[in-house]
């Protein structure tokens, strides 16, 4: 989860003066160079030119007194926050829709089949007004379908968690999305991270509603037993390829597809190493203490050492 960037807060009132025609020539070409680059601040400028238009229509019989000056400008950032522009991609997943806010990316949903965003959940939210704008979010469709393809490990994107419903929602986000790349680990995991190890099932329940799937990558997060569970409410072929994507070795069980904990590294706990999964008494451990990752490389990046007993750099997993 990231912040706007420095360049974009630098910029941020003549981007408002610019929209609202009190910029200087040198300021006004500033930002004419810096939207025609950054399409988040491209459309935080359309956004501040139609914001204007309406402060602009109002009566102007006489001046206005501080009290509706400041219940203009609650009013005015009410309407900003409520604006979601949203696109759908077509991509080996069905079609998503991705929407994003000024505060970042507020939504990423399953469509299947639908075109259009009727078929969203987004689009029964109360308070959330839904405008379509493919240009808005070019370059974040691009980094999807970059990742889906296997050729991006990372999606970077401020977020808007408007829809995590309540404290302990974010904070279950906030805590799968620390989940590497390549790696997997439980529910009672990430409730014992969270310090309410008896929520498991909760953390499942917030999970099932996590309104920024593959960014928060839920599909990282799986039963104690190894079993992949749920995923977007009932969409459990889509974790499976999601982990896939990643790495993570998957195999068929009764009613369920199950982690290949032969084909996984694995860390206990908090230990600094990462080991073989015989290591020790690792292969008797369920996945509410571990981590597994699907490559040395994956592990190491996550600042992990080799264990100086199996020793995982000399003996590596077979592919």
């Amino acid at each position: 989860m990231t912040t706007k960037p420095q360049v974009c807060r630098a910029i941020e009132p003549d981007l408002v003066a610019s929209a609202m025609g009190e910029a200087g020539a040198a300021a006004t070409e500033r930002v004419e160079g810096h939207v025609a680059r950054c399409a988040p601040c491209r459309g935080d400028w359309v956004r501040y030119r139609a914001i204007d238009s309406v402060a602009r229509a109002l009566p102007r019989a006489e001046p206005p007194s501080e009290t509706a000056r400041a219940a203009l400008g609650s009013r005015l950032a009410d309407l900003r926050r409520r604006l979601v522009t949203y696109a759908i991609v077509a991509s080996p997943l069905g079609q998503i829709l991705i929407a994003r806010s000024e505060e970042g990316v507020a939504a990423i949903e399953y469509l299947g089949d639908a075109t259009t965003a009727r078929a969203s959940r987004l689009a029964r939210t109360p308070g959330v007004e839904l405008e379509e704008d493919g240009a808005e979010i070019e370059r974040l469709q691009r980094e999807l379908l970059d990742y889906l393809g296997g050729r991006r490990t990372r999606l970077d994107w401020r977020l808007d968690l408007r829809l995590a419903s309540s404290d302990f929602h974010r904070a279950v986000l906030q805590a799968t999305a620390s989940v590497p790349y390549g790696a997997v680990t439980s529910y009672a995991r990430i409730a014992t991270g969270i310090g309410r190890p008896a929520a498991v099932r909760a953390v499942a329940q917030a999970l099932r509603w996590n309104p920024v799937p593959i960014v928060v990558p839920c599909h990282r997060i799986v039963g104690a037993s190894g079993s992949l569970t749920g995923y977007a409410g009932s969409k459990l072929t889509l974790k499976q390829r999601l982990l896939s994507v990643e790495g993570v070795s998957t195999q068929r069980a009764a009613h369920d597809f199950r982690v290949a904990r032969d084909r996984m590294y694995a860390r206990d706990l908090d230990d600094t190493e990462y080991c073989v999964p015989t290591c020790g008494s690792l292969a008797r451990k369920t996945l509410a203490r571990l981590t597994l990752f699907s490559s040395r490389e994956g592990a190491e990046s996550a600042g992990l050492a080799p264990c100086t007993s199996c020793r995982p750099d000399l003996h590596p997993l077979p592919r």
